[in-house]
């Protein structure tokens, strides 16, 4: 197999605009909440700080080397910034993170709440649970490493009064997980409403696990 060509950084920028305000449009983070980035040399090319994603322009997305220095630019980068670095040195097999405020899986992170195996999609993460990592204040170094130690073994995890964290081999696969945990935590969040939730065991979780490990191959 080919290894797939990596696109040119102007292209990497007009993703990451288009990636943004899909997110925000779709009501997946409302305003100027969120964030997104995506794996560029030695570091990452990440949205701007507070700027609103109708009126950000591929030349406005800011590059954060890998020791976290920012060359000069027009905009600051994501005041989150730290914990998307975190992320790509803990996952070096993943090249995009998508951090959002979507509503139910805020709801869980305020609650301190992951998501266990409530549901067979939630293998879609990478495991048998969604972890829930603990509160840091936001662009923090405490909270990057809460969110590495997170996503160590996972590709999304909720992060405590906070929002959610999807991670993908590519931008279009990260908004997609962070689309899917959202619908798990609005589904596990009415499943609690109606009492304790049955889950599902672990052997069945890791059955299902090894069959992700071929799900959707041939649609790519």
């Amino acid at each position: 197999m080919t290894k797939a060509k990596q696109p040119s950084e102007k292209a990497l920028r007009r993703a990451i605009v288009e990636t943004a305000l899909e997110m925000s449009q779709s009501g997946l983070s409302p305003g100027r909440s969120g964030n997104v980035s995506a794996r560029w040399k030695d570091g990452m090319l990440i949205t701007p700080s507070g700027r609103r994603y109708e009126d950000t322009a591929p030349e406005d997305i800011a590059f954060v080397a890998g020791d976290g220095s920012v060359a000069g630019g027009k905009f600051k980068p994501s005041t989150e910034w730290h914990f998307h670095l975190a992320a790509y040195r803990a996952r070096p097999d993943r090249h995009a993170v998508i951090h959002t405020h979507s509503m139910h899986a805020t709801v869980l992170a305020c609650a301190h709440q992951p998501i266990p195996a409530f549901h067979y999609m939630v293998a879609a993460a990478g495991g048998s649970d969604i972890p829930c990592v603990p509160y840091a204040t936001f662009g923090t170094e405490a909270l990057a490493q809460h969110v590495a130690a997170g996503l160590k073994a996972r590709d999304a995890c909720l992060m405590a009064n906070h929002g959610q964290i999807a991670i993908g081999v590519s931008l279009s696969h990260a908004l997609e997980l962070a689309f899917e945990v959202e619908a798990l935590s609005e589904q596990y969040y009415k499943v609690l409403t109606l009492g304790k939730a049955q889950l599902l065991s672990e052997s069945e979780m890791d059955d299902v696990l090894n069959r992700f490990k071929s799900y959707g191959r041939n649609a790519e």
